[in-house]
């Protein structure tokens, strides 16, 4: 008897564990090799993503992890590791220097917009004003969003564009879209 009730006991437990990891699982997204959890802030989120550490170096390089770990809502438009090595040899490394904390805050600020957008959100901007939409970022100037139907894309002020590789990645102040090129005010 004390068997079977051990049994069913860890059977229980067993069930009770596999029913809620799904649902914990269908809360978070995988960046870099890591969940992504909404019950965490941007920074919180993007220090464990193995495809983001030059991103978070830059940010803590302008002093940014507190503006970006406060209430927000902020939408992130996080180049990837790769981004940053397709700058020109030498580029970050000069931009996370001290004397060019200005211009590197310049930089991140361009990848950030005050409020949450979802993709479904830029989507439906574009959709309104023929397939293109502006936003005003932190830094305070423009970038273009577009959507063709099946992509959004970026524009920066430069002309240069990227994809949203990985889009509606939630935190609990924001969103972040992933991207594949680092955006130049």
């Amino acid at each position: 008897m004390k068997l079977l009730r051990h049994t069913l006991v860890t059977a229980c437990f067993s069930l009770a564990i596999g029913a809620a990891l799904p649902a914990f699982a269908a809360d978070s997204v995988m960046v870099g090799g890591a969940a992504m959890y909404p019950s965490k802030t941007i920074v919180e989120n993007a220090v464990n993503s193995k495809d983001h550490t030059t991103l978070i170096a830059a940010v803590k390089a302008a002093s940014l992890v507190d503006t970006l770990n406060s209430k927000g809502p902020f939408t992130v438009f996080a180049p990837t590791n790769a981004a940053f090595a397709a700058l020109p040899a030498g580029t970050v490394e000069s931009l996370v220097k001290p004397e060019n904390k200005a211009t590197l805050s310049n930089i991140l600020t361009y990848h950030v917009v005050a409020g949450t957008y979802t993709a479904q959100d830029l989507m439906m901007a574009a959709n309104k004003t023929a397939g293109t939409t502006m936003l005003t970022t932190v830094q305070g100037e423009k970038l273009t969003v577009g959507y063709d139907g099946q992509m959004l894309s970026l524009t920066d002020s430069k002309g240069s564009n990227t994809a949203i590789s990985i889009a509606d990645v939630m935190q609990s102040n924001g969103v972040i879209h992933v991207i594949d090129k680092v955006l130049l005010p």
